[in-house]
């Protein structure tokens, strides 16, 4: 079957092309952009209600909302290049002198929320009060005098962005560029070839080939070891000086990046601790379809084994295309037309080729009122997933892209919401529409196989990290270290469910996520985002336009904290159990029936 949907995406109608003259010039101009803001930002005038200080600060937020745009849509169009480009000099180059405008950008941010901080209450509410553009904003500004509450004294702040450049955020890169230029060696067909880590499967049927595939890239992440273990370190400790300084835990700036209360995070983990064992129960059940006694790490993404002889069918682009933008219109008509509109516009660069970084994500080009996704389509239903996945980032952004440019932004954890929801309607609509045993017994699996990821994997970064980061205040923490922490972690998190040799203790080094310098703790948001889909599409049944209910949520997400856009879009209070265990019900329900069908 021929492709008709487009396998890469179009960069070109965005801005000219990286190596062209009319770019170098467009990046000089931004340079000079941000720099006068800078220099701006350090005259202007404490915070009263006065007509001349209002008016000074809005023409500054005014054109600070336009630069901060541009910034981020640059910075995106180029990530994508060399995402699509792992190689490429010039597209590095540019993501270095990127990264060097941060100095800029944090001495515009702090002396923004320094000049809040020092304002009383009264004079805020009254200063906000005095002009349009001020109380559209309010929310963003209210976030600025909180994060000043995370900087250190205003000298330093900006000394430290300076030395964050060639220090933390310089260790990010060298990942980005170990792991990108990182080849694996394996046997296909006799012979030996190289892949990409993006381009190495563990979903496939055979498990001596998906067990070759893990050893095989195993070996090739234990290679760069010393240098990763170089790099989380010194992350870490960046990280870890700054909040000895401000004299807060590790968890203060993610919690605070995420707009959420410590107590909101503590019962979300205690619910799921209490109760995701039921999902170790399915896994058992998983390792007897597939004759083995336990799973091992490589067998997670493992399809179950197909009834009466038939071989496993391989789902093209094509179709997973049209599966997922009918299930999405099944939901929501705008919601089908945005997906349509994404995919036959070239938004998405899904091309399976060597060269490509590893994972995927969702960008936004805020100027453009556009987004671009970038992944690697493997022929399969967990790619038809991811796909999906991304979609529903894409839609968050679109929803928001009329919102003032400082409340299009949205926290990581509500983020996940709109992605893994999107899942959540492919998901169902394919179970629904399933017609035999096989197909829904194969559908259960990807469903459980998710909340394997989110309530298990997931947990076991979240508690890896939080344990790596208490050792590592005390000091520098081995490669050997490191393994131990990380097989300890995945132990617990999956309830000792998995083989007593099937662990993965180097997972620590593969995955992405530990190096991101600018979100600290990129974990917990998934298991966040995950159960708040789950919770908010079991009410769609009972809603009289649930569309237009979770719509409206997804505006909320750049305007309220989390706490509040979830009461006041569902009614529920997420620092009590209720919905977090109205959410595991679901997962429960879905372990029961794949049990009752395995059977």
């Amino acid at each position: 079957m021929s492709e008709r949907y487009p396998l890469n995406w179009e960069l070109d109608s965005l801005y000219p092309h990286p190596e062209s003259a009319e770019f170098r010039t467009i990046v000089e101009q931004l340079k000079s952009v941000l720099s006068r803001l800078a220099e701006t930002s350090d005259r202007l005038p404490a915070i009263d209600p006065a007509a001349a200080t209002v008016s000074a600060w809005s023409v500054f937020l005014n054109q600070h909302a336009d630069a901060y745009a541009e910034f981020s849509a640059i910075n995106a169009f180029i990530g994508c290049h060399a995402a699509a480009d792992a190689a490429n000099k010039t597209y590095q180059r540019f993501e270095g002198e990127l990264s060097a405008l941060s100095p800029l950008k944090s001495q515009i941010a702090t002396n923004i929320e320094f000049a809040f901080q020092t304002a009383s209450d009264e004079t805020f509410v009254r200063f906000i009060a005095a002009e349009p553009f001020l109380q559209e904003n309010a929310y963003f500004l209210e976030l600025c005098r909180r994060c000043a509450n995370l900087r250190l004294p205003k000298e330093q702040e900006l000394l430290a962005a300076e030395l964050d450049v060639d220090g933390l955020h310089a260790w990010g890169r060298v990942y980005d560029r170990l792991s990108g230029g990182l080849r694996i060696a394996i046997q296909e067909r006799g012979e030996i070839v190289e892949r990409s880590p993006g381009q190495v499967q563990f979903d496939m049927p055979q498990r001596p080939v998906r067990e070759n595939n893990f050893y095989a890239a195993d070996k090739a992440w234990a290679s760069l070891s010393d240098s990763c273990a170089e790099a989380i370190n010194h992350i870490a400790g960046s990280r870890l000086s700054k909040y000895r300084r401000l004299g807060v835990d590790h968890l203060a700036a993610p919690l605070h990046q995420n707009h959420m209360t410590r107590e909101t995070l503590d019962t979300m983990w205690s619910t799921v601790t209490t109760r995701k064992c039921c999902v170790a129960d399915y896994l058992k059940k998983k390792a007897e379809l597939l004759g083995v006694e336990r799973l091992s790490w490589f067998d997670q993404q493992a399809p179950l084994p197909l009834q009466s002889g038939i071989g496993n069918s391989e789902l093209s682009y094509d179709e997973a295309c049209v599966l997922t933008i009918n299930a999405f219109s099944e939901f929501s008509p705008e919601l089908g037309n945005f997906a349509r509109m994404a995919i036959t516009e070239k938004w998405i660069e899904v091309e399976d080729r060597p060269g490509k970084r590893q994972g995927g994500f969702c960008t936004d080009m805020p100027t453009r009122k556009q987004s671009r996704i970038f992944m690697t389509f493997t022929r399969s239903n967990d790619s038809m997933s991811t796909l999906a996945h991304e979609l529903g980032h894409a839609y968050h952004t679109w929803v928001l892209r009329d919102q003032p440019v400082f409340h299009r932004d949205y926290p990581m954890n509500l983020a996940e919401t709109a992605s893994t929801f999107a899942e959540s309607v492919l998901a169902e609509s394919r179970l629904s529409a399933a017609s035999s045993r096989q197909e829904k017994l194969e559908i259960l699996d990807g469903m459980l196989s998710d909340s394997v990821s989110f309530l298990m994997n997931i947990h076991a970064r979240f508690i890896f990290e939080d344990r790596f980061h208490q050792e590592r205040a005390a000091g520098e923490v081995s490669v050997t270290r490191l393994g131990e922490l990380m097989k300890a972690a995945q132990q617990e998190a999956y309830c000792d469910a998995l083989a007593e040799d099937g662990w993965n203790p180097n997972f620590w080094i593969s995955k992405l996520h530990f190096y991101i310098t600018d979100w600290p703790f990129y974990n917990f948001p998934y298991t966040f985002g995950y159960l708040l889909s789950l919770g908010t599409y079991s009410l769609a049944k009972d809603a009289v336009d649930f569309p237009r209910q979770f719509r409206d949520f997804l505006i909320a997400t750049g305007c309220q904290d989390t706490e509040a856009a979830v009461e006041s879009s569902f009614g529920y209070d997420l620092r009590q159990p209720e919905f977090w265990n109205r959410s595991l019900d679901i997962i429960e329900q879905r372990v029961q029936k794949f049990l009752e069908l395995a059977d």
